[in-house]
């Protein structure tokens, strides 16, 4: 293997790699117990749910990461953001809730997403069964235009799924920088000092969908490299 072919195999995994060890560094920077803070994330996310009268979600704790579950109306949070007083804990809440206040305010984005991961929950069930017969879909395709069918319709499955990838890093980026920052300013939560931490949280929690959209979008490349 040329050293041209290694450096690019070392840039497609620092670009898809990159932006999730960047997330998770952050986080666990400022992870830091505030003593001084008036209450926890959880506590912090339940009082903005009420400053913005959205009676109908409630919060919990989750192991399954943070995230607002519109069908549940349930904003979840990991038991350390939840029952924690750290920036990290006070920035996801915020944005967690952003997500809520998107819901309650009818933001078409998010409505689009709810819609397209409903479908893309279906295709996927197909996709599995698809990429794993695969190999032997290539060896019976034995005319052109049956690989060639074959191939569209592995791209089709990837392209959902990458497209919902697609629409959330907009929606993310809302939550983060149209909804939770300016609340976090504004309400007195946190001190001017701890706004840039704040705000590098936030834009962290906007990032989380990069490395696997990246990914997404590698293997739609792979597959249309088939085609020509």
């Amino acid at each position: 293997m040329g050293i041209l072919a290694l450096v690019g195999i070392a840039l497609l995994l620092a670009l898809i790699f990159g932006p999730q060890y960047w997330v998770k560094h952050v986080l666990k920077k400022n992870s830091s117990p505030r003593p001084d803070f008036p209450g926890s994330g959880g506590e912090l996310a339940r009082h903005l749910l009420e400053e913005f009268k959205i009676k109908n979600v409630k919060v919990e704790v989750t192991e399954a990461g943070d995230h607002y579950d519109p069908q549940d109306h349930m904003v979840r949070l990991l038991k350390d953001n939840h029952n924690g007083s750290s920036i990290t804990a006070v920035a996801i809440a915020a944005h967690e809730v952003g997500h809520a206040i998107q819901h309650h305010q009818g933001y078409r984005l998010l409505e689009l997403r709810q819609r397209l991961v409903k479908f893309a929950s279906i295709t996927d069930k197909f996709a599995a069964v698809f990429f794993f017969i695969a190999p032997v879909l290539g060896i019976l395709a034995k005319t052109p235009a049956a690989f060639l069918g074959m191939v569209l319709l592995g791209i089709s499955f990837i392209a959902v799924r990458l497209i919902v990838h697609l629409v959330t890093l907009p929606v993310e980026w809302d939550a983060s920088f149209t909804k939770a920052l300016p609340i976090l300013e504004h309400v007195g939560y946190l001190s001017p000092q701890d706004m840039p931490a704040a705000r590098q949280v936030l834009q962290a929690a906007a990032l989380t969908y990069v490395s696997v959209a990246l990914a997404g979008l590698l293997d739609l490349a792979r597959w249309i490299r088939i085609i020509r």
